[in-house]
């Protein structure tokens, strides 16, 4: 790190004096311990200088690690101290909670001038979290044309292209020659900081089509834009799921699209940049809801998260209350043979793993659009081989075990024989249940987890005690 002393307090802050990954972050990625005391007690010493030479100059991505890293009352006053050096696109970066607990400290004014400099699509972003009187008053003070654009974008219903699209981009009629749009390109002030395509659009501005910047370049002056550009065949709809944006822009290996409104006018571009963000948060949201946490942030108060979680924890109580009213049904059963408590939960512990697998795969498959109603006949049988075969194989395992343990040879195939019955059952409910919810409009995510793992328990425990039951009658 450099003394801030060489840097003038009016010296800009260029991208060149970017700082070095290895100054900011340790050997685990985490963000180092002498950066963070460092810029603490810059903050309580208030010392500008030193916070414009080592925050300042950090990426957007980086300044939101670093908010997350201190504590609230260190943010505002960073926020404070470096006034309109602050880049508000690091707050696209982070929390929810932390975004609100920055913005919502601040004047409307303030957060109206900052949006001002954002791409649209990061001002979108956090115009979204706040109340609509607020949004209102802070999209007033911004220019008529920043409105309009903003405005629209909010318009779209949240998760959809609409919401997530930026609308500055390069648009120029078809009759335009390669020069003129060169010309419009270096004239024209209110560009995007980065495009890789230029849309072609006619007078009512609907996409007609575009050309790749980089054919561009290689195109003598005098040709025509028409002549050139290539038709759009990767155009989304505003309205489009963000999701089902970003399949389109893995399958076709797309860096930017065009969004267009429902009479294909061009309103906007959705970029490679933004397409990862959705895949991130679309697979963390997956990851979360099979654990059913919802929407939970680390920085969620403990009243937040007790209140998210608890749904969740009662329904699984349920379902447990149920798996014990099938154990209460064979308790002579038990009392007559002890080691069948010992067993019994080998049975529905195996069937719940076997389960989960199942249900984990068939989600996420459900969400990328690799399972559908086309092939489901085929993968519904392959998951209940693969059920059938490792309960065979488990089934061996577990009896010979169970068989040499207690030294009986009937209640190792009694164990073995509901081993297979469990884990084909926890093959079938892995993927048949959230293929059902997913039909009914449910979202699999979120309530498969429990209703499997119920089925395991059930059919496991009843598989187990029911055949122990029939075989100690025999006795």
């Amino acid at each position: 790190m450099t003394d801030s002393a060489d840097r003038d307090e009016d010296t800009p802050v260029t991208p060149s004096d970017a700082m070095d990954h290895n100054e900011i972050y340790g050997e685990d990625g985490s963000i180092r311990q002498d950066y963070l005391t460092a810029i603490g007690a810059a903050i309580a010493d208030r010392d500008v200088l030193f916070l414009r030479e080592h925050v300042v100059r950090l990426h957007e991505s980086e300044l939101g690690d670093l908010l997350e890293s201190i504590t609230a009352p260190q943010r505002h006053a960073l926020v404070s101290l470096l006034g309109d050096d602050f880049d508000f696109a690091a707050l696209t970066e982070v929390d929810e909670v932390i975004r609100l607990d920055i913005i919502e400290a601040l004047p409307n004014a303030r957060i109206a001038e900052a949006l001002g400099d954002l791409d649209s699509d990061d001002a979108v972003y956090i115009l979204e979290d706040l109340d609509e009187e607020d949004q209102k008053e802070i999209l007033a003070a911004l220019p008529f044309t920043e409105r309009v654009r903003l405005r629209r974008s909010l318009d779209y219903p949240e998760d959809t292209a609409g919401r997530r699209m930026q609308t500055e981009f390069v648009a120029v009629p078809p009759f335009w020659t390669v020069g003129q749009t060169i010309d419009y390109m270096r004239d024209e002030e209110d560009l995007p900081d980065s495009f890789s395509q230029i849309f072609v659009i006619d007078p009512t501005f609907k996409l007609v089509g575009a050309v790749a910047l980089d054919k561009i370049l290689r195109t003598k002056r005098l040709v025509r834009i028409e002549e050139v550009m290539d038709e759009t065949r990767y155009r989304i709809d505003a309205e489009m799921d963000q999701e089902e944006a970003a399949q389109l822009f893995e399958q076709y290996d797309l860096l930017s699209a065009a969004v267009v409104d429902e009479n294909e006018r061009l309103v906007g571009v959705l970029t490679i940049d933004d397409v990862v963000d959705v895949i991130n948060e679309e697979a963390e949201e997956d990851i979360k809801r099979l654990g059913g946490v919802g929407d939970e942030e680390l920085s969620d108060s403990i009243l937040s998260t007790v209140r998210s979680r608890f749904s969740w924890l009662l329904i699984n109580l349920a379902t447990a209350i149920l798996a014990s009213a099938v154990i209460s049904l064979f308790d002579a059963t038990i009392e007559q043979m002890v080691a069948l408590a010992v067993l019994m939960p080998i049975v529905a512990s195996m069937g719940g793993n076997a389960g989960t697998q199942t249900m984990t795969v068939t989600v996420r498959a459900l969400a990328t659009r690799d399972l559908d109603i086309y092939n489901a006949g085929r993968i519904i049988r392959r998951e209940a081989s693969v059920g059938l075969i490792n309960g065979v194989l488990f089934a061996v395992i577990i009896g010979v075990v169970a068989g040499y343990w207690f030294s009986s040879n009937g209640l190792g195939g009694i164990i073995a024989a509901a081993m297979i019955v469990n884990m084909l059952a926890a093959a079938l409910a892995g993927i048949l249940l959230p293929l059902l919810l997913d039909k009914v409009g449910a979202d699999p995510a979120i309530a498969s987890a429990v209703f499997v793992t119920t089925v395991t328990d059930v059919v496991g425990f009843f598989a187990f005690l029911g055949l122990a039951g029939w075989w100690l009658s025999l006795a």
